[in-house]
């Protein structure tokens, strides 16, 4: 009886490892965001005249609060108007509207303040279903134009005491080093300017 049952287990032992090697080879290799997303990806979403700013990784988070990831890509957009309807985008300035008028086709013209930042476009991508951001057909997408972008990051931020949301915090690279927020308001993507330096 004893040899029966160390007989049983020996056979149980083996079949868990042949299951547990069949399972690592069949495994997908984890990939990193950054890794997907290159200069082909930013044209196939945005167009040939948008591509990947290297400088700045990608973020991934919930900017719209529907349950899917969505993606923020720094990029540089040569002319981010010409593509937005075959590639479906809208190209909006969120902070010349905080000032007062944000119509893109007449502000695309003005450009950064900085040279070294020309182009410099914040790409958003609001994802759909279980593939998210990269979806075949993902949800809206935005070119952000006109901020000079130092640094940005992905944080939660508090719109009024009882709703909190995803935003994109930027460090402007102004003489003043002024930090912004862009986040989504339910409708629109928002420009709160928050004042010196990034907490």
């Amino acid at each position: 009886m004893r040899d029966y049952i160390e007989c049983m287990w020996s056979r149980i032992l083996v079949f868990t490892l042949l299951t547990a090697c069949a399972s690592a080879q069949n495994a997908t290799p984890s990939t990193n965001v950054t890794a997907k997303v290159n200069d082909d990806f930013v044209h196939e979403q945005f167009g040939s005249t948008c591509s990947v700013d290297p400088k700045f990784a990608p973020m991934t988070g919930d900017l719209n609060s529907d349950g899917v990831e969505d993606i923020v890509i720094i990029g540089r957009c040569k002319n981010a108007l010409i593509d937005q309807d075959e590639k479906n985008y809208k190209v909006i300035d969120p902070m010349n509207s905080f000032y007062g008028y944000g119509n893109p086709k007449i502000t695309s013209t003005m450009g950064q303040q900085d040279p070294r930042l020309k182009g410099i476009s914040i790409l958003i991508i609001h994802g759909v279903g279980s593939d998210a951001w990269r979806a075949a057909t993902p949800g809206e997408k935005f070119v952000i134009i006109n901020i000079d972008v130092k640094t940005a990051v992905m944080k939660k931020m508090k719109i009024n005491k009882k709703k909190s949301t995803m935003a994109v915090y930027i460090e402007e690279a102004t003489g003043d080093e002024m930090t912004a927020a862009i986040y989504w308001d339910g409708k629109k993507y928002k420009y709160e300017p928050l004042g010196s330096g990034m907490e």
